[in-house]
């Protein structure tokens, strides 16, 4: 008894082909011309490939991708979407200090040496920073309430749209003192390791 077949993967393969050189060729200003003298093959080849009106050989992916610096995963992929929305409560959040401090991740997709989080720190709460390796630098802005930084035993009072750059491999803490909640935002640029 015989199996059936899955439909051929050809014709998304062309389209996203197609979509795929059209979108990275117009984003890096180049013209079809201009991608075939870099590629080594004929514009009327480049131009066929955009329409999904060829099926291009290995060695023609492998200039097209060359020329583009993409891999051929890359140019046959699926496009993804230009633009994600990731609905409020989608992102991770974490409970801190006496569970009225949220933590708030802001970056979907992990972005390397770089974290930005949203905190709300509860009335009279109080967390802890984790220092991090030596050369990482934070940054605390306070959006509402007030919020005061701990940074190696030295008090820093923030109060909205006030700024606070540190060292972050110090000892650091926030606190709200007050009768509600504070909002604030971190932004840690981690050191590189070496």
């Amino acid at each position: 008894m015989s199996e059936s077949m899955p439909a051929e993967p050809l014709p998304n393969l062309t389209a996203n082909l197609a979509d795929n050189i059209k979108y990275v060729r117009e984003r890096r200003s180049l013209t079809q011309g201009q991608l075939s003298r870099l590629s080594g093959i004929p514009r009327s080849t480049v131009a066929n490939i955009e329409t999904g009106q060829s099926n291009p050989t290995l060695s023609v992916l492998a200039r097209l991708a060359g020329a583009l610096q993409l891999s051929l995963e890359e140019l046959l992929s699926p496009p993804r979407a230009r633009c994600q929305l990731f609905p409020r409560g989608s992102l991770p959040v974490e409970a801190r200090g006496k569970g009225k401090t949220r933590v708030h991740k802001l970056l979907p997709h992990p972005i390397p040496g770089m974290e930005i989080d949203r905190l709300e720190l509860g009335a009279r709460d109080r967390i802890a920073g984790v220092p991090h390796r030596p050369g990482t630098q934070e940054y605390l802005t306070c959006e509402t309430g007030r919020i005061t930084l701990w940074v190696s035993g030295q008090r820093f009072d923030l109060t909205p749209g006030d700024v606070a750059t540190f060292a972050g491999d110090q000892p650091h803490s926030y606190q709200n003192d007050g009768v509600s909640a504070a909002v604030g935002f971190s932004v840690v640029a981690l050191a590189p390791i070496v």
